[in-house]
């Protein structure tokens, strides 16, 4: 029985061997040679992590040539990574949100067999305004209402000034800059504050349980008057515009206030401020995890790829005095970090059976 299950066991061994080497020639194939570059994409709000992590590897492994990191949307980035194997396909993708089972299966569909998954930290989304601004403060309920195409199924959003929503706030002109749909922080925004937001009203919550897709149409689609205005991938050009117009906020990750706090400032989110704090004890209503997904295949097939990854996965990496800390992001707890070292070292693939 023993004997057998140590043939198994080499099989399998020997089995991904040959399709790793199977790879390597089809990426060499594609190219006229190997493949000389690491290439990353997606994520806006995870781009400048991994631009650091590629700056810092390529200080430490000067033999291999510096990757390509590329801010393409966290839904673009995993479609263009699980579009196949080869040359022209990227090796890995940045994701403010987690991979959804519709694109593990795009990723089944084009041959890409086996995915990485690590953890790389945690972000706030944030509601953001200029330095000299002085917005008091925001509930989810406040931006559903502000924001909903239909708020509650009612009709069409007839609130133009921040005082119909809420008395208590100001009356300043509805005007949202916001991430646009192809991107994962459009996902998070929608998941957590206008559902939130939506689901405060106790008939959304009993549609949800009869209609999902009606509740989901309700708590989800955005205004199209003007109110919310979609801002592009790049959060840097969001973070411009509110701090050059104080009478309009933004959405974007917690990253971005940090590295621009002498121009923009976080709105509260129900009484509790966007820190490095209170997004890592759970305490701000707004955290996500954030993600970087690897192509098993293109692992031993493109130079450096181990060593990218074991840089990303070291404690003086993103540990919470790591070096991606004063970028601005927020340190997973320790024992997701200790996990996420094990996965880049010993490249296990995710459960694909654990994404919902």
């Amino acid at each position: 029985m023993r004997l057998n299950l140590l043939h198994r066991r080499r099989a399998f061994h020997a089995a991904a061997l040959g399709l790793a080497g199977l790879v390597a020639v089809g990426l060499a194939a594609c190219s006229g040679g190997s493949r000389t570059q690491i290439r990353v994409v997606g994520s806006s709000t995870v781009y400048p992590f991994t631009t650091a992590v590629a700056e810092q590897f390529k200080r430490k492994w000067p033999q291999f040539p510096a990757p390509i990191v590329e801010s393409t949307g966290t839904g673009g980035g995993l479609k263009l990574m699980c579009a196949g194997l080869g040359v022209q396909f990227p090796d890995a993708a940045n994701a403010s949100r987690r991979i959804k089972p519709s694109e593990i299966a795009d990723c089944r569909k084009h041959g890409v067999e086996g995915i990485i998954e690590l953890q790389v930290g945690i972000d706030g989304l944030v509601v953001a305004q200029a330095r000299r601004a002085n917005f008091p403060g925001l509930t989810e309920r406040d931006v559903y209402l502000a924001l909903a195409a239909d708020p509650f199924g009612k009709g069409p959003n007839q609130a133009r000034l921040w005082s119909d929503v809420n008395p208590a706030l100001p009356d300043l002109r509805i005007e949202v800059i916001g991430p646009p749909p192809t991107s994962g922080t459009r996902d998070s925004f929608n998941e957590l504050y206008m559902l939130k937001g939506c689901d405060t009203e106790p008939a959304m919550q009993a549609l949800k349980k009869t209609d999902e897709n009606a509740h989901k149409q309700i708590c989800e689609r955005v205004r199209e008057d003007g109110a919310f205005i979609e801002g592009g991938e790049n959060d840097n050009l969001i973070v411009q515009k509110i701090a050059a117009n104080p009478k309009a906020l933004g959405v974007f990750g917690f990253s971005f206030v940090e590295e621009n706090s002498d121009r923009v400032k976080d709105v509260p989110l129900n009484g509790v401020h966007a820190t490095y704090e209170n997004i890592a004890n759970g305490v701000f209503p707004a955290a996500r995890p954030l993600y970087l997904y690897v192509k098993a295949q293109h692992v031993p097939a493109v130079r450096g790829m181990r060593e990218f990854l074991a840089e990303y996965a070291r404690e003086s990496t993103w540990g919470r005095k790591g070096y991606l800390a004063r970028k601005g992001l927020v340190a997973a707890p320790e024992a997701v970090r200790r996990e996420g070292e094990a996965v880049a070292r010993d490249l296990t693939h995710m459960d694909e059976a654990s994404v919902s």
